[in-house]
């Protein structure tokens, strides 16, 4: 039944209802805090060098008559950063986001991300903040955080979980031990070690894919069940914009939040290095290449503007599927005003 048919919107109403006043709660949050909303543009030059990210395309006919291609972005993060550089300090944004060759129960090709920034703030604070909108968002809806079979109490204290202890502990993979001093990873070491957990690795993996195919079956699943999850102290090669453990080359500032076995958030202590920024984006360009036959330009004034970019902690947090879970809601088309018909 599409989504507009009168009846199935009346089911599907009290989700959506729901839907708002978690946002107005948590506007008000941030509103409190002395953030201020932003409205960054959809349109940019680069959509994001993330390798594992696709894009959709467009084209701004230009007055003269030429051709620039353009992208939607898929996250906020570069028009935010540079409105860090500009002066602001706190600043969050329920942006429109697009994300290609994505659809399914947690997917939508067309979704809200609430992201948001805190000038010189370690990243624990924003981790604090995460933890904070999902509580908001549970006692907005008075019940527990659930998906499928799965319950998450959001009052309960959270798990900080590091990414070497959930892949010891869920896959039996000493993680730390394929990762060079400078975080580059054995390729073979790590290919050997999911084999040998029970993982099905093909001979065109990469140190990074065979990590999301461990990641994906063996620990996500098992993250934020009853209590959310942190899951932190990511590999350096699998946080292209966070900066570096200032104790531990191998590692980077990111965390992701879990609840119910479903990823909510995903935050760094943020990279200003522009050298080291350009670095990294070039080599998961060249990883994009590698597997899927192209890659994106990068956004050489968003590198210019970390010159001017304070330290500073962010995190992007998929707004449905938090509402989602804190509706009880079967999937995420069911809190989308209008879902992309199929």
């Amino acid at each position: 039944m599409p989504w507009w048919e009168p009846e199935n919107h009346a089911d599907r109403k009290p989700l959506l209802a729901l839907r708002g006043r978690i946002k107005t709660h948590i506007r008000e949050h941030f509103t409190l805090q002395g953030f201020s909303e932003v409205e960054c543009g959809i349109l940019a030059a680069s959509p994001g060098n993330e390798a594992h990210l696709h894009a959709f395309e467009t084209e701004a006919v230009l007055p003269d008559g030429s051709r620039q291609k353009l992208y939607l972005h898929t996250s906020p993060e570069f028009a935010a950063k540079k409105l860090l550089a500009a002066g602001e300090e706190k600043i969050f944004e329920f942006a429109r986001v697009f994300r290609n060759h994505e659809r399914g129960c947690l997917h939508a090709p067309e979704f809200t991300m609430l992201e948001w920034y805190r000038a010189g703030a370690d990243y624990r604070a924003v981790i604090e903040d995460a933890l904070a909108l999902v509580r908001l968002a549970a006692q907005t809806s008075g019940r527990p955080l659930t998906y499928l079979d799965r319950s998450c109490d959001a009052f309960a204290e959270a798990q900080w979980l590091t990414v070497a202890e959930a892949f010891r502990i869920h896959a039996g993979i000493e993680l730390l031990d394929t990762l060079s001093p400078q975080g580059v990873g054995d390729r073979d070491m790590l290919a050997s070690r999911a084999r040998r957990a029970g993982l099905n690795i093909a001979a065109h993996d990469g140190w990074s894919d065979i990590f999301s195919k461990a990641l994906t079956a063996r620990i996500e699943p098992k993250l934020g069940l009853r209590a959310p999850t942190i899951l932190y102290e990511y590999p350096r090669a699998e946080a292209a914009l966070a900066r570096a453990k200032p104790d531990d080359g191998r590692l980077a500032e990111r965390f992701e939040l879990y609840a119910c076995g479903v990823e909510l958030a995903n935050g760094f202590g943020e990279l200003t290095d522009a050298t080291e920024q350009r670095a990294r984006f070039t080599a998961e360009m060249d990883e994009k290449q590698r597997v899927y036959g192209h890659r994106y330009p990068l956004d050489d004034d968003f590198l210019a503007a970390l010159a001017h970019m304070p330290p500073a902690s962010g995190v992007a947090l998929g707004f449905d599927r938090l509402v989602m879970l804190a509706s009880g809601a079967p999937d995420i088309n069911s809190v989308l005003w209008t879902p992309l018909s199929s």
